[in-house]
């Protein structure tokens, strides 16, 4: 569906257009979206019209923000206005709008926000960045409460029946009506102070949208971790024991840093699915201890492609990002995020300096490290695998590696030192990013030395996305840099040329099959679990207990029960059992059409495989 004029709608206006529709309208809203396609035009002023026909047209006036935040903003020339479907299915063809608290993302880059010192701090990685918030000149201090109220508990309790019903509904009847629940309940829980919930229930939403409208790059794995993230963070806040910090903050908070001295390490683009753009610079302090700068706002990819080599907005240094992934910086009153963001609040002073090469310290540290001890503490620090949703990317992970060849879409490689087998993949699968062309020019020199930098891939076995890439110190069989890359290419925004690489290693002619080694992850029968749970986001709850039925079930559980994997096999064979039962009284009415127990069952499942899976994943790395 082409609504790209369309302006962005907060969650609260549509979730309150389409409550306000009777129940027969509400059985045509999805049809009423679907045929907005095409029919928005914009005018001089930035109003979009919808237009229905000859007898009505929706009116939407976005605010300065650009963005419709409230009821009056849309309006519709029909009689039944503005209880009418049309008006509900403009709305509903429109992209939702991040908040005006910037809940769920990432900030520009300018560190600090319009409340002191803060950013969001709902727990999304760099794939979700929010707009861009003006600087301010001080770190602030906040308190927190020391549990959590009962009005938050109840929000949260809201939030958790409209997920299950969700959930249960599954893509395929999870349309408008089911969206506007979980909008207005995610808009409740941000009124009671609950800004991590809210950011997970956007996150459902915007994936449900993309799944019904089979967006490219949206997978259902992707929505399966949105529905366990939003449900098992609900399920805590409902229970009323969480700690106040589960209710996560609207703002990230900065703390003073006093004076730091930090080295560039490289850099990353940053492309969001909604629509976002930008670099993040990694940096290590002397102390070792990593940092980041980031500059993400609204642009797509043409802003990936410029913020490379723009100003760095910290402190007033008079460098850009290709600099400051190659130099240095010496930063006088730092506000760090505890996530290691530096702020660039108006106290923030920063003057560049002398970077140092991959082979110096502090830099040299990340490359000395047993790649397993590395691995181990990457697993040790709770945080999920980069880039989904609600989730925190796992810290940097360097090595020197022996490239051997190309095995499908992946390069593999040994870790020097008798090490284990590691897949390079793409860190983006952009094609006009050149992480993709970068991997396979090196994977046409089998022999190579290679020292990597990466973040690991928690949901892959023995998987590592590298940022960049540079020469092995007394290696001969190694990369030949230019000088003006100070021995490291950027893999997101450098590309490797024939010249770059030495003759005395072989080339394509001579890559022959290359085995990728044990995976431990695709040989475990786990796979057949994790289509059940995507089956029931897919088909909803009636397609799950169609999967209990017959031999499939008892395959299922003989299966996993023959890999000594007995729990998985009881918590799906109760995720089936639930599924299926539905009572009902005399007349055919369902004694109890809660999606409560269902929900419970499905959350107990995906959370151990998850758990599951990342054993296995920390197994591979051995």
């Amino acid at each position: 569906m082409s609504t790209e004029l369309l302006p962005p709608v907060a969650p609260d206006v549509l979730a309150d257009a389409v409550e306000q529709l009777s129940a027969r309208l509400r059985k045509k809203l999805d049809a009423a979206i679907s045929g907005c396609a095409g029919q928005a035009s914009a005018t001089a002023d930035g109003t979009v019209e919808v237009h229905f026909g000859e007898n009505a047209t929706v009116t939407l006036r976005p605010g300065p923000s650009g963005t419709v935040t409230n009821a009056e903003q849309a309006v519709c020339t029909c009689l039944l206005a503005p209880r009418c479907l049309h008006r509900a299915a403009a709305l509903g063809a429109a992209p939702i709008a991040d908040e005006e608290d910037d809940v769920g993302g990432e900030d520009s880059g300018t560190g600090e926000a319009a409340d002191p010192g803060t950013t969001s701090d709902t727990g999304t990685g760099p794939e979700e960045p929010a707009p861009n918030t003006p600087a301010t000149d001080v770190a602030a201090t906040v308190v927190k409460p020391a549990a959590l109220t009962a009005a938050q508990v109840r929000a949260a309790t809201a939030l958790w029946d409209a997920a299950a019903e969700a959930l249960s509904a599954g893509v395929t009847a999870g349309g408008a009506v089911v969206q506007a629940e979980l909008l207005r309940a995610a808009h409740t829980v941000r009124l009671a102070g609950l800004p991590r919930a809210e950011a997970a229930a956007l996150r459902v939403v915007r994936s449900l949208r993309a799944a019904r409208e089979r967006s490219q790059g949206q997978s259902l794995a992707d929505l399966t971790g949105a529905f366990r993230e939003l449900l098992a963070g609900t399920a805590l806040l409902a229970s009323g024991s969480a700690a106040a910090e589960a209710a996560g903050s609207a703002r990230r908070v900065y703390e003073q840093g006093g004076s730091l001295r930090v080295y560039g390490l490289c850099r990353e683009p940053v492309l969001s699915a909604t629509g976002y753009g930008g670099v993040t610079t990694h940096l290590v302090g002397s102390d070792g201890a990593g940092y980041t700068v980031s500059d993400v706002r609204p642009g797509g990819l043409a802003r990936v492609k410029g913020a490379g080599s723009a100003s760095v907005a910290l402190g007033g240094a008079a460098l850009d990002h290709a600099g400051l992934a190659r130099g240095g910086l010496r930063i006088v009153g730092a506000t760090v995020s505890a996530d290691g963001r530096l702020g660039a609040g108006r106290g923030v002073g920063a003057t560049p300096m002398r970077g140092v090469d991959w082979s110096e310290e502090p830099a040299a540290a990340l490359f000395t490290r047993p790649v397993r001890e590395a691995m181990a503490a990457v697993l040790a620090d709770g945080t999920p695998g980069a880039g989904g949703p609600g989730r925190t990317a796992p810290s940097l992970l360097g090595c020197d590696v022996e490239v051997i060849g190309a095995a499908g879409d992946s390069v593999v490689v040994r870790v020097a030192g008798e090490g284990p087998l590691l897949r390079l993949r793409p860190a983006h699968s952009h094609p006009e990013l050149p992480h993709a062309a970068n991997l396979r020019r090196i994977a046409e020199h089998p022999g190579l030395a290679l020292r990597v930098l990466g973040r690991p891939d928690l949901d892959r076995a023995a998987t590592l996305r590298p940022l960049a890439v540079g020469p092995v110190p007394g290696a001969s069989a190694t990369l030949r840099l230019p000088d003006a890359w100070k021995g490291r290419a950027d893999l997101g925004y450098d590309r490797l040329q024939g010249e770059h690489f030495p003759r005395e290693t072989a080339g394509p002619a001579d890559c022959g099959p290359v085995t990728a080694g044990p995976d431990p992850l695709a040989e475990a029968p786990l796979w057949r679990v994790r289509r059940l749970l995507e089956t029931g986001v897919a088909g909803g709850r009636r397609a799950v207990a169609e999967a209990g039925r017959g031999t499939d079930a008892a395959s299922l559980s003989a299966r996993l029960t023959r890999a000594e994997l007995g729990v998985a096999a009881h918590l799906a064979q109760a995720l089936t059992t639930e599924a299926g039962r539905r009572p009902r009284d005399t007349f055919g009415r369902l004694t109890d059409p809660s999606a409560d127990a269902y929900a419970r069952a499905w959350l107990a499942s995906a959370v151990h495989l998850a758990a599951a899976e990342r054993s296995l994943v920390a197994a591979s790395w051995s």
